[in-house]
């Protein structure tokens, strides 16, 4: 698989989740992440996904060593966006020392459709994480490492390995990596739009006018 380019990813990393979102239903692509919440980290964050999947049971079910939180550890990397589907379950994947380690690899962020735990560390570490639950419960026992690097479901959005994934304090989105360069370029004039329309209203630009003008929002007023 090729490595996307560092002036892709920075361009990528200049885009908003909403303007990506707004893209990508331009297109009719599926990729806006529901019901996964920002727990630690700050701004915006961009990089390919490197996908895991957890499968859940009841304390005991499993040895400890399923739970094989050390792999997905070693998965991470600058970046990779870990992505693990724990099936929505509200048991930890993630926790204090898991992510103290992964943002020591300066892993970009990580991602759970399940839980997380430790959140005052997981925050004090630095590391970009959101996940759909945060609980006390252990994976340990609980949890089995079923594999890596197959397609898993990050809320409701199909995610395959080398995807891409953007992520803000609005929400996170998925490119598929073969659309990439498609939804980046209609991305990339929605902005255009968006900043002509700011700066009319920064000029004192009434917004309906603003919006009109730039084609964000046609006057129906004006259209007779």
């Amino acid at each position: 698989m090729e490595v996307l380019s560092p002036e892709l990813l920075a361009r990528c990393a200049a885009i908003a989740s909403s303007t990506w979102s707004d893209a990508l239903d331009t297109l009719g692509i599926e990729g806006v992440v529901r019901g996964i919440t920002q727990r630690a980290g700050q701004g915006r964050i961009v990089g390919e996904a490197v996908t895991a999947r957890h499968v859940s049971g009841k304390l005991g079910d499993f040895d400890k060593a399923d739970f094989a939180v050390g792999r997905l550890v070693a998965a991470t990397a600058p970046g990779k966006v870990l992505v693990v589907d724990v099936g929505g379950q509200a048991i930890s994947t993630f926790g204090g020392i898991a992510s103290t380690a992964a943002a020591m690899r300066g892993a970009t962020a990580v991602l759970i459709d399940g839980a997380c735990r430790d959140v005052d560390e997981i925050r004090a570490a630095g590391l970009w994480l959101a996940s759909r639950h945060v609980s006390p419960v252990t994976g340990k026992t609980r949890l089995r490492l079923q594999e890596m690097g197959a397609p898993v479901v990050l809320g409701g959005v199909r995610v395959q390995q080398g995807d891409v994934v953007i992520g803000d304090d609005t929400g996170i989105v998925v490119v598929p990596r073969g659309q990439i360069q498609r939804v980046l370029e209609a991305a990339e004039e929605l902005l255009e739009v968006d900043e002509r329309v700011e700066k009319g209203v920064r000029a004192g630009v009434p917004f309906a006018e603003a919006a009109a003008k730039a084609g964000y929002i046609p006057n129906k007023t004006s259209q007779g």
